[in-house]
């Protein structure tokens, strides 16, 4: 992992991965992106991990692509490593849809084009009074990318996403938090201990159940009532297995914390979701 571009982390059960170009606003450039992905797979294939916070170096999430370095390429009609930037940005918003943990951004700063879809694939999205966020794609001539035609509109609604696309404006963390494109707005100085405190919580929390609610999150944004209730009987009856289910109602009765650790087993998303017996809709 390169030191100059992206920064992993892990402390306490949360891996922080770091957007490392603060004096070009963390720009995208050349093989950053596939750094990212990989730093995102590694951190969901790491036992010790059990929350991610993404977040950028200096007074910047992420300010997109590195226009110096898209101007190189269009003038030269490298499209061929153009697309593969692109390719580049879908795979990172894969790896963290995909990522079995639940996933933090921490918007420090303006988050643009693609630093702005970066964020908005994280499952939770925190970020300070003076951040700003925009699909600003079109002042440059080019569409959006990094899955943010899929995610603004679930977020906002169609006419909103067509005012983010259409206007490309950079839009302040206040709006952003009315609109639903982030969950807090927060000074600062509290954003980075608002994450850490948000990511500490979710790594005490039982691993499967988040894995499954992300995964539910993900499904039942195309699936039927029906089909949901499938998917929610298949996702509890892997957890009435799991050790973290035993830990967290033998801690209840005794009145104690639970102490969850228990590694989470094969998710359902994984394997098809079978139509429960009718003995089992009832649980």
């Amino acid at each position: 992992m390169s030191e100059t571009q992206v920064r992993v982390e892990i402390a306490d059960g949360v891996g922080t991965l770091t957007l490392n170009r603060p004096e070009k606003l963390n720009a995208f450039i050349g093989e950053m992106r596939t750094e990212i992905a990989r730093g995102v797979e590694a951190l969901g294939a790491d036992d010790a991990v059990r929350a991610v916070i993404v977040t950028g170096a200096g007074r910047a999430f992420c300010a997109g692509a590195d226009v110096k370095y898209m101007t190189r390429l269009i003038e030269t009609q490298a499209l061929d490593e153009a697309l593969a930037l692109v390719e580049g940005g879908r795979e990172v918003a894969t790896a963290i849809r995909a990522m079995p943990k639940p996933v933090i951004a921490a918007i420090n700063g303006p988050a643009a084009g693609g630093g702005a879809n970066l964020a908005l694939a994280c499952d939770l999205r925190l970020a300070s009074e003076t951040a700003t966020i925009g699909q600003t794609f079109n002042r440059i001539g080019l569409h959006p990318d990094w899955g943010g035609t899929y995610m603004v509109p679930r977020l906002v609604g169609p006419a909103r996403a067509a005012e983010l696309f259409f206007f490309a404006e950079m839009i302040p963390a206040a709006e952003a938090e009315r609109m639903g494109l982030v969950n807090r707005v927060v000074p600062a100085d509290e954003l980075m201990p608002l994450a850490r405190e948000w990511a500490r919580r979710l790594a005490r929390k039982p691993a499967l159940p988040l894995r499954l609610a992300k995964e539910a999150i993900r499904r039942s944004l195309a699936a039927s009532f029906e089909e949901m209730l499938d998917y929610e009987t298949a996702a509890q009856r892997a957890c009435f297995a799991s050790d973290d289910a035993l830990e967290g109602v033998r801690a209840f009765v005794e009145k104690r914390k639970p102490d969850f650790g228990a590694k989470p087993a094969e998710r359902p998303a994984e394997r098809p979701v079978e139509r429960p017996a009718e003995a089992d809709r009832h649980v």
